[in-house]
This record gives structure tokens, sequence and C-alpha cells, in this order.
């Protein structure tokens, strides 16, 4: 390869990881650096690399194409159709990050980030409250209204990333390699950090996430762990009072017009419905949130309870309602294939810690993660977690490429 062609490959590597890394800061500033690596990987004629998942991936977004050309408003569908730009991330990580020393420095990078996202946010937090505390205020809706979103717009879409970055983290710990004694300190410490902002970011959707994908990174490390650690968190969260106690009580006993229990239901209603009467291509990109209202059952209280109503709050129940019920089985294709080639891939390890080993089970944790939180909120419409999900598989793929070489063909030089 010539040297400029060399030049132009080693440039696309960084603005990979610069895009992987301020999707944690800006979206903006992300996707400048995907057009950019994008751009340049192009311009090196380097072979490009994709993932066996392109199939269904493929399949998925024709699905998606299909659904805004016969939707009634194809118009309204083109937010979703920019965000397909996101998908190329796949395709950059894959063809430039081939070396797992860059993944496991992405890793710590995000972590320290991430960290420091999290003092910041518990220092504020912990502020309010006791400002709130002092002046008499209902603690629990001011905290439930005005929680704590990093550098995101939203909480739901802070907690996305957050648990990414702590299940990654989580594994490093776990099953990395030559982990120096400092770095090991520093990554417990960390880790604390960044499970802390999420209780205090009150996700409860991004808490059965973690919860989850825990209890297999847990049960792989020390098995015994795996009742001990969720036992010790269940009975911290109900034993110290506060908010953050309210906030885990209220997946059973909401309060009435603070918490969101009663208006998600409405949402699964309504798709439910939605589903039935398009079952095929779906009512159409983003009409979801036009023709809620014609959806609605007519048994739903009125006036509706105080709550998000654009989307439906359900991943897998978006993706049926707006593309059709097709498009949705080959989503959930696409993630059994990822969960299915990383298992296997881990199975063909040899005994002991490496950085593929790490890598792997970081990339089950976040698949099981991301599948488990989106049953109560629509995460992947997000492009912020969209990017870090796309860029922890490419990472899992490129890990096992080492023991199942198929898995990533490459493409023409």
């Amino acid at each position: 390869m010539p040297t400029s062609q060399q030049a132009l490959k080693r440039a696309s590597g960084y603005l990979t990881l610069g895009c992987a890394i301020t999707i944690l800061i800006s979206i903006t500033a992300s996707q400048i650096l995907l057009g950019l690596a994008l751009a340049t990987l192009l311009a090196s004629r380097t072979r490009l690399r994709l993932p066996r998942i392109w199939i269904p991936l493929t399949f998925f977004l024709a699905g998606t194409f299909l659904s805004m050309f016969f939707s009634p408003s194809p118009l309204h569908g083109l937010p979703q159709v920019k965000k397909m730009y996101v998908f190329f991330t796949l395709l950059v990580v894959c063809s430039t990050v081939t070396d797992l020393i860059r993944v496991r420095r992405l890793v710590l990078v995000w972590s320290g980030i991430a960290g420091l996202v999290a003092i910041f946010g518990l220092v504020q937090v912990t502020t309010r409250l006791y400002e709130l505390h002092v002046q008499h205020g209902d603690v629990y809706e001011y905290y439930v209204a005005h929680r704590f979103t990093g550098f995101m717009s939203h909480v739901m879409t802070f907690s996305g990333e957050d648990m990414v970055v702590l299940l990654m983290l989580v594994s490093f710990l776990f099953f990395a390699c030559d982990i120096p004694k400092p770095v090991l300190i520093a990554g417990a410490a960390c880790a604390i950090l960044l499970g802390g902002i999420l209780l205090a970011a009150g996700a409860r959707t991004v808490w059965l996430g973690v919860a989850v994908a825990g209890l297999w990174l847990l049960w792989n490390w020390r098995p015994w762990t795996a009742v001990a650690g969720p036992v010790t968190i269940l009975l911290f969260l109900w034993v110290v009072p506060g908010p953050v106690h309210d906030r885990f009580l209220s997946l059973v006993h909401p309060r009435k017009d603070v918490d969101s229990n009663e208006f998600r239901i409405i949402c699964i209603r309504t798709g439910e419905r939605m589903i039935q009467a398009h079952p095929w291509l779906g009512i159409g990109l983003d009409e979801t949130k036009y023709h809620f209202l014609d959806y609605l059952p007519p048994d739903t209280r009125r006036p509706l309870p105080p709550g998000f109503y654009q989307h439906l709050h359900d991943i897998y129940l978006q993706y049926a309602a707006e593309r059709g019920v097709p498009t949705l089985l080959v989503f959930l294709w696409l993630l059994g294939i990822i969960l299915l080639d990383s298992y296997r891939a881990l199975q063909r390890l040899p005994e002991g810690r490496s950085d593929q080993r790490f890598i792997l089970h970081g990339g089950i944790a976040t698949v099981i993660g991301v599948m488990v939180a989106g049953l109560f909120e629509a995460n992947l419409a997000d492009s912020e977690v969209l990017t870090m999900f796309l860029v922890v598989v490419a990472c899992a793929y490129t890990a096992g490429e080492k023991v199942l070489p198929a898995t990533i063909p490459s493409g023409p030089a």
C-alpha cells in the first residue's frame, strides 16, 4: 500500500476513535468525525470489512425504506432516514479498529470521561436535593422532573450511554489481562461512580437493563456473586431512604401523575392497535406521534396522564408499529446473530483472562442491557445510544474474528 494510502488509513482510524469518544460529549462532533472517518477510509482504498450481520441489517434498512415509501406522509420519516447515517459506524470501526489494544484504550477513555461527568452529576444532584429539602419542597417530584442528563438532552439518552460504559468497564475489570494495579483501583472507583450516577438518574428501564446484563458478567466471573451482588444492591435500595428509594418502589407503587407507569401502559395499548391495523409495513416512519390519538383505546381516561406521547417507549413495539412486524422480526434476527456469534467465539477462547474475553463478554452484556431496557424505552432510536451500541458490536466482532474468522468477511480492496 502506498505511503499516502497508509497515512489516510491511519487518519481514518484516529477519526473513528474520535467519533466513538466524542459521542459522550456531543452528537454533532461525533457525526462530523464519522463523516471524515468514512471519507478518509474510502480514499485510502482500504479493504472494507463488515460483520456478517450486514445481511439482516440490509433487510432491516430495506424494511425501513418500504415503510417510509408506503407511508401516508413519507416526509415525516426523513428524520429517521437521516439517522441511518449512524450505521456507517459499524463499517468504519470494523475496518480501522483491528487492534484490540485500541479497544482497550477506548473503553478506558470512555470510563474516564464518564467518571468525571458522574462526579459532577452526583455533586449537582446532592446539592439540589439538599437545598430543596431545606426549603421543605416535594423532594421526589423535583427529583423526577429535574434528573441529571450529563452532556445529553434527555436523562434516558444519558443513562443509556452510562449503561454501555459501565458494562464495558466492569467486563474489563473482570476479564481483561495485565491490568496495572493503579488502573484496577481507578477502574473500580470509576465503576462505583457510574453506578451511583445511574441510580441517581432514576432511569428505571436502564436499571433493569444493567441488572440483567450485570448478572451475565457476574455469573461468568464468580458465579456466587450473581446472587450476592443483586441482593446487596436490593437491600441498599430498600433500606436507604430518599428519592432513589422511592423511585425504586415506584416500579410497583407509582405515584399518580408523577411516575410514568400509567402513560406507558397507554402507549403499549395504543401501539398494539396500530400493529393490528398495519401489521405488514407499519403505520409509517415517525407516524406514531402524528396518529397517536387516532389509535387510543376507547376506554382511555381523559385528560391523558402526564407523559411523552411522541413515541411508544418500547423499541420492539415502536419498530413493529411504524415499520411492520416483518421488520421487527429481522431486527430480532440481527440481535440474535450478534449474541450467537459472540458466545461461539467465547466458547473457543482458551481459559484465563484476555482482552478478547473482556470485549466479547462486554459485547454480550451490552446487547443484553440494550434489549432489556428496550422493552420499556425506544433506546436505539437515540443516535447517541445507537452509535455506542454499534461501536461495541463492531469491537466484539473484531475480538471474535481471531477465533471465528468468517464472522467479518472483507470486501474488495
